[in-house]
C-alpha cells in the first residue's frame, strides 16, 4: 500500500499498518507530541519555586473500594485541597473505565483526570483492534504500565495513585487493584483505600466489612468509612447537606457498570448522617468469640 499524507508532514498509511492494540503505543510512535507531557522543567525561583507550583495544584484524596456478593463498590469523596487550603468540594474522582471496570484516583487532580480519560480509551481501543475486551487483570497491568511511564514526572512531584476496581467475568466476583508509584499492581482482597484519608478509611473498614455483604451493605460500608475519614483527615470532606454534594459511588457487577444517581447517593449520605446523630463514632461491631 502506497503512502499519503494530511498535508501536516504525517503519514497517513500508518493507519492502515500494523495493528497495534495499545493505543498508547501506537501514538508514541506516530504522534508522540498528542500524548499528555506532565514533566516540567525548571522553573523560575529555582527547585523551590517548583515545588510550591506543585503544593498549590488541586490535590485529589479518599478513594475507597469494597467487594462485595455480586461485584465491587467503589466511592470518593468530593475535596480537593491545594496546600492546607480546599481548592474544590465538589471533585469527582470515581469514573467508569469500561463497561465492567471502575477507576479512582488521589494525587494530582489535572494529572489524574488526564490518565483516566487515556487509560478509557487504551481499552476502547484495544478492544475495536482485538474484537474482544481485555481480561480485568491484562486491563490492571496496562494501568500499571502507564502508571510507569509517568515515573519521572511522579519524581518531580506530579504523582496519581489510582484504585482500580471491577468484576472479573471469568471467576464471577469483583475483585480490586492498587498500585504504587512505579505501577506496580497489587491485588487487595475484601476491601481497599487510598489518598491521605485511607488509613482512617481502612480502619473503619474492618469493623463495617463483612464476607459476601450484598451490594447495599457494601455501598452504605463504603459511606460511612468515608465519613470517618473525613472526620479524623482535613483533606478528606464528609456529605454537605446544605450544598447537596454527596459522595461519588459506582457498582460493578455481572450487570456492567453504574453510578448511582444524586439523589441515591444522598440517601445514603442520610442514612450515615441521621446516625451519626445518634452515635458520633459509628456503628459499633460486635466482639467475635469462640463458641
Amino acid at each position: 500500500m502506497g503512502g499519503f499524507s494530511n498535508g501536516t508532514g504525517r503519514d497517513q498509511a500508518a493507519f492502515m499498518a500494523a495493528r497495534i492494540p495499545s493505543f498508547t503505543h501506537f501514538l508514541s510512535s506516530y504522534a508522540p507530541d498528542m500524548l499528555p507531557a506532565w514533566e516540567i522543567g525548571p522553573l523560575a525561583g529555582g527547585s523551590g519555586g517548583a515545588a510550591d507550583v506543585i503544593k498549590n495544584l488541586p490535590h485529589a484524596t479518599t478513594i475507597v473500594a469494597v467487594a462485595s456478593e455480586r461485584g465491587v463498590v467503589m466511592a470518593g469523596d468530593r475535596r480537593a485541597t491545594a496546600g492546607n487550603m480546599i481548592s474544590k468540594r465538589d471533585v469527582e474522582k470515581v469514573f467508569r473505565a469500561d463497561e465492567y471496570s471502575a477507576i479512582g484516583m488521589a494525587g494530582v487532580a489535572s494529572v489524574g483526570l488526564e490518565f483516566i480519560r487515556l487509560f478509557g480509551v487504551e481499552l476502547e481501543h484495544y478492544e475495536k483492534m482485538e474484537g474482544r475486551a481485555l481480561s480485568l487483570e491484562g486491563k490492571a497491568n496496562r494501568l500499571g504500565k502507564m502508571i510507569r511511564d509517568n515515573l519521572m514526572a511522579a519524581m518531580q512531584g506530579l504523582a496519581v495513585i489510582p484504585l482500580f476496581a471491577g468484576y472479573d467475568e471469568d471467576s464471577g466476583t469483583g475483585r480490586i487493584f492498587s498500585y504504587d508509584v512505579a505501577g506496580g499492581p497489587y491485588e487487595e482482597h475484601r476491601f481497599h483505600s487510598i489518598g491521605s484519608g485511607s488509613i482512617f478509611a481502612k480502619s473503619a473498614l474492618k469493623k463495617y466489612y463483612s464476607d459476601d455483604m450484598p451490594v447495599t451493605d457494601a455501598i452504605l460500608a463504603c459511606v460511612q468509612s468515608l465519613y470517618d475519614a473525613a472526620d479524623d483527615d482535613s483533606a478528606t470532606g464528609g456529605p454537605d447537606l446544605t450544598r447537596r454534594l454527596f459522595p461519588v459511588i459506582a457498582t460493578v457487577t455481572a450487570d456492567g457498570f453504574h453510578r448511582l444517581s444524586d439523589a441515591e447517593s444522598a440517601d445514603y449520605a442520610q442514612q450515615v448522617v441521621d446516625g451519626r446523630m445518634r452515635a458520633p463514632d459509628g456503628p459499633s461491631a460486635p466482639l467475635r468469640t469462640a463458641s
